[in-house]
């Protein structure tokens, strides 16, 4: 007769959603139920993100967590050994080798919650989310309030005339918008062209 030893098995659980749909507050709840639980815990979050805090996450509600800023996704692995369960905010920001490093994670036991835009201000795919979204053992698909009708919103509408993919900032660049309301920014410039 065989004696099967039982690994505690890790597992990706991922939060998306558009912007003030309440990503960072459910990471910051999930992960304080982890220290109630007493287990060991560390958050993380791009050096690229200082808009509220450098030192904490921080939801747009105000809810905060100690987290540790990194400069990119492979720094997570050596400062998590001791962690039960890893937390990762604004993971769109890390680009594709942070899915990479939740697998090795994952792969070493941990619970690993990952949170971030599943699409840009264009309606796009932003990446690394989608690779993520495929191995999560776990998803969890976020909603905020549509500003225009009060209708779920999905959506992340840019009010400034950037093109590029990633611009830092919170209301006063960003709204949410659900389908309805929403209008890709290049829809937008080309029909204000026609007038």
């Amino acid at each position: 007769m065989y004696t099967v030893v039982q690994k505690h098995m890790g597992w990706i659980e991922v939060i998306c959603g558009s912007m003030f749909s309440g990503k960072t507050e459910e990471l910051i709840r999930r992960m304080r139920r982890a220290q109630i639980a007493r287990q060991r815990v560390e958050i993380f979050k791009p050096q690229i993100d200082k808009r509220y805090s450098s030192t904490e996450i921080v939801s747009h509600d105000d809810q905060k967590l100690p987290s540790q800023l990194v400069r990119n996704a492979q720094k997570i692995i050596p400062l998590s050994l001791e962690a039960q369960v890893v937390g990762i905010d604004e993971a769109q920001f890390f680009g594709k080798s942070l899915v990479n490093v939740c697998q090795k994670l994952a792969n070493m036991g941990k619970r690993v919650i990952v949170a971030g835009l599943d699409m840009d201000y264009r309606g796009e795919p932003f990446k690394p989310i989608p690779e993520l979204l495929a191995i999560a053992e776990d998803i969890t698909k976020t909603h905020a309030i549509c500003v225009i009708c009060g209708n779920p919103a999905n959506y992340t509408y840019r009010k400034t005339s950037s093109t590029d993919q990633v611009v830092i900032g919170a209301a006063d660049i960003y709204e949410a918008r659900c389908r309805n309301c929403y209008r890709p920014a290049q829809r937008v410039r080309k029909k204000e062209k026609r007038k």
